[in-house]
């Protein structure tokens, strides 16, 4: 069947095994100095274990692959005892796959007695105690940049409209795969790196990021051409010679890839160029704000 499967670069894969204990499902293993997907049947394809990779050597592609099999791996997890069960059943929860969590519930309550845990426990679990706020620094071991969550917005105090918000985009396309890192309005210009979703998180991000700046976009966890976009950077320091780049991310761990395709580009390329980091919660928030090169 095809389906969407992991991909690991061996060439950027450093072998440091941080993805690892972020795979619930044991699909992957280091085996002579790389980690190796080592069972497509265990793998589902969810990608909690991207964002663990300080290298960005994992994607997600679509291709011809076993089907995935949660019975198959919730019982080869068991004997990895409770806390690994626990953070495969919030994993499941948190990416809206009730399919595979049923059939792991119901793997458990006819295993019971084998169970290193109580039943109980794991209703506990999954229906007590449920937080709305960001799970960046969970220990869950979910993906915080796929679980769900609802907060309110009610506590804003919206500034009166006087006139519709001009747009501080000065410049287009601003996706990275389109954009000509050679385009005149990117001579000596400060630039703007966002991840997609940042834009749309913080409610006042045209006047307090874009304002002044050339801008790109880009997702590190969906986007395709990794090597593309360091090429690109590489460029638009080298050739263009922005001035500064700002990075924008939000606050889940898969963000942190753009960060690392930057630095990239920095450490390949011929000249040096501050950098800034502003991280956004998945309420809006600056979280941080600070020059990081």
């Amino acid at each position: 069947m095809i389906r969407e499967i992991v991909k690991i670069d061996e060439e950027l894969c450093d072998g440091c095994g941080l993805c690892v204990p972020n795979c619930h499902e044991g699909a992957l293993q280091i085996i002579d100095g790389k980690a190796r997907l080592i069972s497509e049947l265990m793998c589902d394809g969810l990608g909690a274990c991207i964002g663990h990779c300080p290298q960005d050597a994992i994607t997600i592609e679509k291709r011809e692959a076993e089907e995935y099999d949660e019975v198959a791996v919730i019982s080869q997890m068991v004997n990895s005892g409770k806390a690994t069960v626990f953070a495969h059943l919030k994993h499941l929860q948190e990416h809206n796959e009730t399919a595979y969590l049923n059939q792991a519930l119901s793997y458990i309550k006819a295993n019971r007695e084998n169970m290193p845990f109580e039943i109980k426990e794991v209703h506990e679990l999954l229906h007590g105690g449920n937080d709305t706020k960001s799970s960046h620094h969970s220990s869950s071991g979910g993906c915080p940049g796929s679980a769900a969550a609802s907060f309110s917005a009610a506590g804003l105090r919206m500034a009166e409209p006087t006139g519709e918000m001009p747009s501080a985009i000065t410049q287009w396309p601003v996706q990275l795969h389109l954009i000509n890192p050679a385009a005149s309005y990117f001579q000596g210009a400060d630039l703007l790196v966002a991840a997609d979703c940042a834009a749309f998180a913080h409610g006042d991000f045209h006047r307090k990021f874009i304002s002044g700046k050339k801008m790109v976009i880009a997702c590190p966890k969906l986007d395709q051409g990794r090597d593309v976009y360091i090429q690109k950077f590489i460029r638009l320091i080298d050739e263009s010679k922005v001035n500064t780049i700002t990075v924008v991310i939000m606050e889940v761990p898969c963000c942190g890839g753009l960060i690392s395709m930057v630095q990239t580009a920095i450490s390949q390329a011929g000249r040096n160029v501050p950098v800034k980091v502003a991280v956004v919660s998945i309420r809006g928030e600056v979280l941080s704000e600070e020059w990081v090169i």
